[in-house]
């Protein structure tokens, strides 16, 4: 189950390995300070640990899908529960965190088919 950090616009070659799992859509933690993402794995929590673990911090991380076939974002993930950061529910709700998500996940991942 391929995980990428991704710090430049995604390879069609590593789009592909973060489908594998789930076929029509990649998750994925994104780091909303260094606008950065890790994507793929079975659980955002698969890319929150390895932004934690490449210097990330906790608050500046958020989980998403990406949904390559219809070129959207989604912003439900069980990583978004921080009542400390004023997020109760696994849907992010505050726009501009999901305009900043979802500006980082297109520059990333909105890879061109050739």
């Amino acid at each position: 189950m391929p995980i990428h950090m991704i710090r430049q616009p995604a390879t069609e070659q590593q789009i592909r390995e973060m489908l594998e799992i789930y076929v029509q859509f990649i998750k994925v933690a994104v780091d909303v300070d260094r606008g950065i993402l890790a994507g793929g794995g079975r659980y955002h929590a698969d890319g929150e640990r390895l932004l934690l673990e490449d210097g990330s911090r906790q608050e500046d991380i958020w989980g998403a899908d990406w949904k390559p076939g219809s070129r959207t974002v989604e912003f439900n993930a069980i990583i978004n529960i921080r009542p400390r950061h004023g997020n109760r529910s696994p849907e992010l709700m505050s726009r501009s965190l999901r305009e900043r998500v979802e500006a980082i996940v297109r520059r990333l991942l909105e890879v061109q088919q050739q």
